[in-house]
């Protein structure tokens, strides 16, 4: 299903290629350009972008050092499941600039590890990232601080969109890109950096941000009940991803829980790739034929969870 069915273009501003190319020269001096691993499984040719290999093993320092960069403040508050919050420790560490995370309950204690290791205050909250979100704009209303939202800020979207840049030019004959879907920042920087190109949103079943707002014409408040919840645990898809699948050509697909930890495994027994579940999902999704193209690019998008391989 494409979300153009159903979304009409929102107002709020896309960023626009020069937005991703600015974005790309600012941020180059600090993270990496991850490669790329062309590949044949199963006799079907794939290619894989190796951006768990980013610096702090996430795609999220590139959103999260753009907007830090762009703004300069001497504060920022922001809230994550974990990834988000670990871009945004690092940046600020970089910068000279202060950083308080709120975090849910339920984060992995090896991305909240990183995050105060990074340099930032960590504050647990809530049991999901909404009630982190509600938390962490309160504080920063109350004390007049910046607030940088984890997905839904265009400088975020024009910094994640960089990582499609670099697919663009890396793999000119790729025909597909999958991304895996939470709140929707990547989605939406991937599918303008790397349009006309067809991009691929990946859900897990328990976390259905962007399917649910497809079904519902606007975006609606989901459960996050899945393997990949501390990195797609969005409560809802994000207003700048619901523009980008109505004017990209997106499509959806959808991955069960025991599909990613499968895909977990076979990456690790294809390729020795250790990823986080959130990873994963585009592997289940190209595995089980969700990810149309004869050239497809998997985002590997991060590798912050403990992990070891099923028995």
């Amino acid at each position: 299903m494409r979300g153009a069915e159903l979304f009409h273009h929102s107002e709020r501003s896309l960023p626009t290629l020069r937005d991703y190319r600015a974005a790309a020269a600012r941020i180059a001096p600090y993270v990496r350009r991850t490669p790329v691993l062309r590949a044949s499984v199963d006799g079907r040719p794939v290619s894989l972008k190796l951006e768990h290999l980013q610096v702090t093993g996430v795609f999220k320092i590139r959103g999260a050092l753009n907007a830090l960069l762009l703004v300069r403040p001497s504060r920022v508050v922001t809230a994550s499941g974990g990834n988000h919050g670990l871009g945004v420790a690092t940046a600020a560490g970089w910068l000279g600039i202060a950083a308080t995370v709120f975090v849910p309950g339920t984060v992995p204690e090896a991305k909240a590890r990183r995050i105060a290791a990074a340099g930032a205050q960590v504050t647990r909250t809530g049991t999901a990232y909404a009630d982190a979100d509600a938390a962490a704009r309160e504080f920063a209303s109350r004390h007049g601080l910046y607030y940088l939202h984890a997905y839904d800020d265009p400088a975020v979207v024009a910094g994640q969109g960089t990582v499609g840049l670099e697919i663009a030019a890396d793999l000119p004959e790729c025909d597909a890109v999958a991304v895996p879907v939470g709140g929707g920042g990547l989605l939406a920087g991937v599918s303008g950096a790397v349009a006309p190109c067809p991009v691929v949103a990946v859900e897990p079943e328990g976390c259905p941000t962007l399917h649910a707002a497809v079904a519902a014409g606007k975006p609606v408040e989901v459960g996050a009940d899945s393997l990949a919840a501390s990195a797609l645990g969005a409560s809802r898809i994000g207003e700048l991803a619901r523009t980008a699948a109505a004017v990209n050509p997106v499509s959806l697909a959808m991955v069960t829980d025991e599909e990613i930890r499968a895909a977990r495994d076979r990456l690790w027994e294809d390729f020795r790739l250790a990823v986080e579940p959130a990873a994963a999902t585009v592997y289940a999704a190209w595995l089980a034929g969700r990810v149309a193209g004869q050239n497809p690019c998997l985002l590997l998008s991060g590798a912050n969870a403990d992990w070891t391989a099923s028995a």
